[in-house]
């Protein structure tokens, strides 16, 4: 019977989302190009780890820590993307690369034999090296989570609260990552590495699936494609509210001042004489600018007038004008989707959820069953 390694399947997966990505995806290949070559070093990986663990292909052993490396640096460089708003690598990124290059330095050093893998004089500093830079950047992109999902001011607000949890999922897998490698270090150490095979195989693979979904999350909703399917909604109904969903936020803990009342007043305006909200491609950076201040103003501002984060507000503007669609025409919701400037049918499904406590179909059939007047009434409400 042939034998399949795990880490082969994880491969699969990914590379299915990757193709799906680059034919569905609008500009993959764009600002966010990242995300889709952070999946294709995945796949890559996982196909190295099965021919290792699942082969034992040891000519392998002297690609693996070099590729390793790239890893937390493109992943923190890709989420880094969505966090500013000038976009793209420039020549002042270099030094993302030193850990791979002083890993390569000392694999070169010890004149590294390809069919022989890592000698374990090398294996402790290389090991050393990936466990640092795993940890930094673990801890590099929590930290840049630490604004909420108003910090991905270049994330499309339609799917912003997606980004947001790909990039913590990015930062804990990174952390954990390095944690087992730590484990591992120990085994050698007490055991002569009696259970690294098995630790190696398992958490690898279970490592970069995890990376892999971080990936294609971010990669999907930035580049508008829907690759990862429907989202389960919940059995039960939430109670109505504005914040049926819970979602991180920017922290603000004053009241909001004078100006935040003014900015978000104009704001407010904005959306509604222009639309904006129509935008699918809409994000914190373009609301800066259209009102000529810094995307973080605007961020503090929505938190502290309306309490609730820029994602939520928008997209609050385009489930009332869905409801308004759903209520006086008879548009198929998938079209009223993306009128109301949502780009995929599980966002609308989630927004629409929570803040209205009802999916678009049951919603539309219990405003066809009202009164007239009470139609009337809710409209204007």
């Amino acid at each position: 019977m042939l034998f399949v390694p795990l880490s082969f399947l994880v491969a699969l997966f990914l590379g299915i989302f990757l193709v799906r990505l680059l034919r569905e995806g609008r500009d993959s290949w764009g600002a966010h190009g990242l995300f889709l070559i952070l999946i294709a070093m995945y796949i890559a990986q996982s196909l190295l780890v099965g021919l290792r663990w699942g082969y034992g292909l040891t000519q392998v052993l002297a690609v693996l820590p070099i590729l390793a490396s790239l890893m937390p640096a493109l992943s923190y460089l890709a989420f880094r993307d969505l966090a500013r708003e000038r976009q793209g690598l420039t020549v002042s990124d270099w030094p993302h690369l030193l850990p791979t290059l002083a890993i390569a330095l000392i694999l070169a050093l010890g004149r590294l034999p390809a069919h022989l893998g890592i000698p374990p004089a090398l294996r402790i500093p290389v090991d050393l090296m990936l466990i640092a830079t795993f940890l930094a950047y673990g801890a590099a992109l929590l930290w840049l989570s630490r604004h909420g999902p108003d910090g991905l001011v270049a994330s499309r607000l339609d799917g912003a609260l997606r980004s947001f949890r790909a990039l913590q999922l990015t930062g804990i897998a990174l952390i954990a990552s390095a944690l087992t490698d730590v484990a591992i270090s120990l085994d050698m150490l007490w055991s002569g590495g009696r259970y690294s095979p098995a630790v190696v195989s398992a958490a690898t693979t279970l490592i970069l699936l995890l990376l892999g979904i971080g990936a294609v999350s971010a990669g999907t909703e930035e580049a508008g494609g829907d690759v990862l399917g429907e989202e389960r909604q919940g059995a039960a109904h939430p109670q109505e509210g504005p914040e049926t969903e819970a979602a991180p936020q920017s922290p603000s803990t004053r009241e909001a001042s004078e100006d935040d009342r003014q900015l978000a007043a104009s704001l407010d305006r904005l959306m509604l004489e222009k639309r904006l909200w129509a935008d699918t491609d809409l994000n914190l950076t373009r609301l800066a600018r259209r009102l000529g201040v810094p995307a973080r103003a605007v961020s503090e501002a929505v938190n502290r007038a309306h309490g609730m984060s820029v994602s939520h507000y928008v997209n609050t503007h385009r489930i009332t004008e869905a409801c308004r669609l759903l209520r006086q025409t008879d548009m198929p919701i998938t079209r009223i989707t993306f009128e109301a400037g949502f780009m995929t049918k599980s966002n609308f499904n989630r927004e629409f959820l929570r803040v209205t406590g009802e999916s678009p179909s049951e919603w539309r059939r219990r405003m066809s069953l009202l009164p007239s007047g009470e139609k009337v009434a809710r409209s204007a409400g």
